[in-house]
């Protein structure tokens, strides 16, 4: 009983590192009940069921927030990321009378080797929890992000929890377990306040114009038309000179109001554009097919000329597409998703003189990789746009923002977040957030922001060293020459056999 005591309490206290309460110091003690409680278990199902039970209790937490969609939503992606952890649970079990040190590196590089494939893994993967997004939340470490990234925290998180369970088993010779990660991570907090990343390129007064919607968590009559008004009325607000860039979030237009098949609806936009002098980025989804749709970003310039657009290239499973819609038809809520994405394919840089600007729409923001790619393809401010409004009075606003907030730390550029109904909010270089709109708020929301002149930072040159290393940890745990490691485990199963 015990064991399964222990795990309940570290899928709590992991789950209160994230929003709503956003203990992110909690992501460095959490884990250790979990694995006190995996070496303690005599057989690989109960470590099974252990891990299943540390995962599924804590993403059900974590993600209630999607039940307001119905428990058809909420309860089989609880259950597919309590089997990720059922998984890591067999491992660690299965290696646990391992030396210590192989024990380690092995519990380290496979608990980011998951979060890698759990992020992928199936239909784009979901990286929400990975404990590295709750250990950089901490705001005296999310100026070291921009080289370890949140990959790096998780290695580091995973490294202290598993280290303080090996010395209580024997402090003698166990401790330096504890003593190596702990200094890493205190000279990394020191160095990343020192140098935490800046932007200090060309200044832009930003205004987020957050619409809200009239129907939140459900759908209404003429609800795209409501929206696009209720967004143009605030945007008319807006002094003249008042903005370099409007934003207005996604699913602010949507057809038949929005501007590619709506000449009203881009000219007033135009006419905004050109009286605020600024330029305008509007966000909107689009029917192209009687089954299929986009959802896009595009950005004019001041002088009215559209200079491009983003097309969304990670759709929301059962949210923006049905994967397996064939086999699935006989889910009725699945109606609620009557046409499918079309998802973008390239990384966009808007060009706004000499400066680059990306963006990327809602789900995407919480990908590391979403962000970096087009950070890696010369942009040097980034948007973020998002809708939120299916899910209530709930923590996903909160928990978006954070991940975005360490996401633009690890490019160490300036962030707009722009929501419809969600918090809206200015993220600059280093993480830190500005003013939050409300939940439901009717506002224009201004913010001074600049963009990077400093160059990409390490992680966004070299985004993957941190897994490597990671990876690289477990190999080692496994293959080293010696005692323990696997051709001494297969060499000695071999001995037996031959004097039997």
């Amino acid at each position: 009983m015990a064991p399964y005591l222990a795990v309940l309490l570290s899928a709590l206290l992991l789950w209160a590192a994230f929003p709503p309460l956003d203990l992110g110091l909690l992501a460095f003690i959490a884990p250790i009940p979990f694995f006190w409680a995996i070496r303690r278990v005599e057989r690989g199902p109960d470590a099974v069921a252990l891990g299943f039970l540390w995962g599924s209790v804590f993403f059900g937490g974590l993600l209630y927030w999607i039940s307001v969609l119905g428990f058809i939503a909420w309860f089989p992606l609880t259950i597919a990321l309590g089997a990720y952890f059922a998984a890591y649970g067999f491992i660690v079990w299965s290696f646990r009378l391992w030396p210590a040190w192989r024990w380690w590196l092995i519990a380290i590089g496979a608990w980011v080797g998951m979060e890698f494939i759990r992020a992928r893994f199936p239909f784009g993967g979901f990286p929400w929890g990975n404990i590295g997004y709750s250990a950089a939340g901490f705001s005296p470490l999310l100026g070291t992000v921009q080289w370890v990234g949140p990959v790096g925290w998780s290695m580091l998180a995973i490294a202290l929890s598993a280290g303080v369970v090996l010395m209580f088993e024997d402090r003698v010779h166990n401790w330096r377990f504890v003593v190596d990660p702990a200094v890493v991570i205190l000279l990394l907090a020191i160095a990343g306040s020192l140098f935490a990343p800046s932007a200090d390129g060309t200044p832009m007064r930003v205004a987020i114009v957050q619409g809200n919607s009239p129907c939140p968590m459900v759908h209404c009559q003429n609800e795209n038309r409501r929206i696009y008004e209720s967004h143009l009325r605030l945007t008319e607000t807006i002094p003249d000179g008042g903005a370099d860039l409007v934003v207005w979030p996604e699913n602010a237009t949507g057809t038949p109001y929005e501007p590619g098949g709506n000449d009203a609806v881009q000219g007033a936009i135009i006419e905004q554009a050109s009286r605020i002098g600024a330029y305008f980025l509007v966000s909107g989804t689009r029917i192209v097919e009687p089954d299929s749709f986009v959802n896009v970003n595009v950005l004019y310039s001041p002088d009215g000329i559209k200079l491009g657009e983003y097309w969304k290239r990670h759709p929301v499973p059962y949210g923006e597409y049905v994967p397996l819609r064939g086999l699935l038809g006989f889910i009725p809520q699945l109606d609620q998703v009557p046409r499918d994405m079309i998802s973008g394919t390239e990384p966009v840089v808007f060009q706004i003189g000499e400066d680059g600007l990306g963006s990327v729409i809602s789900f995407e923001g919480a990908f590391a990789r979403s962000i970096q790619s087009i950070a890696a393809n010369g942009a040097q401010m980034m948007v973020v746009s998002t809708n939120e409004s299916s899910f209530g009075e709930t923590a996903a606003s909160d928990q978006l923002i954070d991940m975005t907030r360490v996401n633009a730390a690890a490019i160490g550029q300036d962030l707009v977040h722009a929501a419809i109904t969600g918090r809206s909010t200015f993220i600059t270089a280093d993480g830190s957030v500005g003013e939050k709109t409300a939940l439901y708020e009717e506002a224009v929301l201004f913010g001074d922001l600049a963009m990077r002149s400093a160059g990409p930072t390490l992680l966004t040159r070299f985004p993957y060293w941190p897994l490597v290393l990671a990876l690289g940890f477990a190999l080692i745990g496994l293959f080293w020459p010696g005692e323990g490691g696997i051709e001494d485990v297969v060499g000695r199963r071999r001995a037996g056999r031959r004097e039997s």
